[in-house]
C-alpha cells in the first residue's frame, strides 16, 4: 500500500454536439494496490507543464503520493535511459526533486511492468469515452469525475475482486503527504495552474473556489495561476498571469466538496464597462467609427479595457474639440491604444498653445508696423530705479 502509482497517456476521437469529430487527449493514473483511478482530459496534446499540473491534481485527488511512479518512456518526462541511468527533461527533473518520488521507466516493448495502467487506458477508452458526445472540455472532465465515482472506482475489479474505492480507504493512510506549494516553481517565477470552469470557479483540495465573473472565456485556455501564501499557509491566491495582479484570495477550507465564494465575484463587471463604452461613443460625431475603434481596443486589451476606456474618457473631458480629429488619426494609423490617443491629444493642444512670436518667425516678409520704434532709456535711469545697485 502506498508503494506505486502508474501513469500513462491516451487519446480518442469523439463526436461533438455539432456532429463533428474532435481529438481529445487524457492522462490516467492508477494506484497499484487499490486500483483507484484518476484521469484528466484536454483538447490539445500534453506538454510537460500539463503533465506536472495533472500530477498535482492527482495528488490532491488521492490526498498524497506514492513512493514511486511508473512511466512509459515518454518524451514529456524523459530524454533517455542508458542501462538504468535516467535522463529526465529539466522541468520534470525539477519537479521530481521537489516531490521526492522515485521514477521507474519501463523498458520499451515491456507491457508487463505497467500492465495495470495500460488496462486502465483501454478501460477509459472502451467504457467512459465510448459513444459519449463531447460538448466542451469542462463538461467532459466533470463527467469523467462522475464516471470514476459511479463506475471506474466503484465497480468490483476483475483481478482483486474488490471495489477500488473501498480498498483505497485503507491505502490512503499509507500515502506520503504533499505540500500545497512547489518551491522550485516559485524560484522560477512560475506557479501551479488550475483550469477555470464555466461557472467561474477553480478546484483546489476537493473544494471549488470562485473567481470574478467573466474570468472564463469560450475562446481562451482558461488557466489561472495559484499559490498559497508562505506566511500563513492558509490563504489561496489566484492570478490570471504567473506574476500578474491578484484576481481572487480565499481562506483555504479544511472541508471537502464545498463552494467557497466571494459574493463580489458574482457581479457582472462587464455591464459597467459596456455602459462606459456607450458613453464614450456618444461623444463622437462618427459613432460607428468610434464603436469600431473601441471594439478593437477591447479585443487587444480584454483584461485592461476598463483602464483603456477610463483614459479615453479623461481625454474627451479635457480636449472635447479635437477628439474627432484624433479618432480619425488613430484609425488611419492603426493606433488602437488609449495612451496613443492621449498623446496625440496633448500634441495637438501644444500646437494650439504655441506663442504668436514663434508663429511669426516663419514669415518671410516683415510684419506690419515694423517701422515703429520702441523708446529707450539711459543707463542712469535704471541705476536710479534700483537705488544704485547695478
Amino acid at each position: 500500500m502506498g508503494k506505486q502509482l502508474q501513469v500513462d497517456w491516451g487519446e480518442t476521437k469523439q463526436k461533438t454536439v455539432n456532429n463533428k469529430e474532435i481529438k481529445l487527449y487524457f492522462i490516467a493514473f492508477v494506484l497499484a494496490n487499490s486500483r483507484y483511478k484518476y484521469m484528466e482530459w484536454q483538447a490539445r496534446p500534453f506538454t510537460t507543464r500539463d503533465a506536472i499540473r495533472c500530477h498535482e491534481n492527482a495528488f490532491q485527488f488521492y490526498g498524497g503520493r506514492t513512493e514511486e511512479i511508473v512511466y512509459d518512456q515518454d518524451h514529456l518526462i524523459a530524454v533517455s535511459e542508458n542501462a538504468g541511468q535516467l535522463l529526465l527533461t529539466s522541468e520534470f527533473q525539477s519537479y521530481v526533486n521537489e516531490r521526492k518520488f522515485k521514477v521507474h521507466l519501463c523498458r520499451r516493448a515491456d507491457p508487463e511492468s505497467k500492465g495495470m495502467i495500460e488496462n486502465v487506458v483501454k478501460y477509459i477508452k472502451g467504457n467512459f469515452a465510448d459513444s459519449r458526445v463531447f460538448r466542451d472540455i469542462e463538461d467532459w472532465n466533470e463527467r469523467a469525475r462522475q464516471w470514476l465515482e459511479r463506475t471506474g472506482n466503484h465497480q468490483v475489479h476483475q483481478t482483486t475482486k474488490k471495489r477500488p474505492a473501498e480498498v483505497f480507504l485503507l491505502e490512503k493512510q499509507h500515502l506520503q503527504p504533499v505540500s500545497s506549494l512547489l518551491s522550485y516553481e516559485s524560484t522560477n517565477n512560475q506557479s501551479i495552474t488550475r483550469s477555470v470552469s464555466k461557472d467561474n470557479t477553480i478546484r483546489y483540495k476537493s473544494n471549488r473556489y470562485s473567481v470574478p465573473l467573466g474570468t472564463y472565456h469560450n475562446t481562451s485556455e482558461n488557466l489561472v495561476w495559484i499559490e498559497v501564501k508562505q506566511e500563513d499557509h492558509n490563504t489561496l491566491v489566484i492570478r490570471k498571469e504567473a506574476n500578474g495582479e491578484v484576481i481572487a484570495e480565499h481562506i483555504i477550507s479544511s472541508e471537502k466538496g464545498k463552494l467557497i465564494q466571494n459574493r463580489h465575484h458574482t457581479r457582472d463587471r462587464s455591464k459597467g464597462v459596456e455602459e462606459l463604452k456607450q458613453r464614450l461613443i456618444s461623444h463622437f460625431e462618427d459613432q460607428s467609427q468610434a464603436a469600431a475603434y473601441l471594439d478593437e481596443i477591447s479585443q487587444r486589451y480584454p483584461r485592461y479595457r476598463r483602464d483603456q476606456f477610463a483614459i479615453l474618457y479623461k481625454v474627451i473631458q479635457q480636449y472635447p474639440a479635437v477628439i474627432d480629429r484624433i479618432l480619425t488619426k488613430c484609425t488611419t494609423e492603426k493606433l488602437y491604444n488609449a495612451n496613443d490617443f492621449r498623446d496625440i491629444a496633448h500634441h495637438l493642444n501644444t500646437l494650439q498653445d504655441e506663442p504668436v512670436e514663434q508663429v511669426q518667425s516663419f514669415y518671410t516678409s516683415s510684419p506690419k508696423h515694423s517701422h515703429i520704434k520702441a523708446s529707450t532709456r539711459s543707463l542712469d535711469a535704471y541705476t536710479n530705479i534700483l537705488g544704485g545697485r547695478i
